[in-house]
């Protein structure tokens, strides 16, 4: 399968510019997950590959965690968008 680079942009309605830009490379929407809790956002995304090969079975696995605190105010109303 082709890699797709998917970056992931975090804004909220009280600031002017985005909250954070990540790079999500390698993963589907699907494989990844926002979740805002205490004033932090949590990114995480996590995507498991099997392939059968003449030699065999083949797996990689992946795993991605970006946490950070929200600027006061922001917690509000987060959106994110890839």
């Amino acid at each position: 399968s082709r890699l797709r680079k998917l970056g992931m942009m975090l804004s909220s309605c009280c600031c002017q510019s985005p909250l954070a830009l990540i790079d999500v490379k390698g993963f589907e929407p699907k494989d990844v997950t926002v979740v805002m809790k205490d004033g932090k956002v949590t990114v995480s995304a996590e995507r498991k590959e099997e392939h059968n090969t003449c030699m065999g079975k083949t797996c990689s696995y992946r795993k991605y965690t970006k946490q950070f605190c929200l600027p006061p105010g922001c917690e509000k109303e987060v959106t994110y968008s890839v």
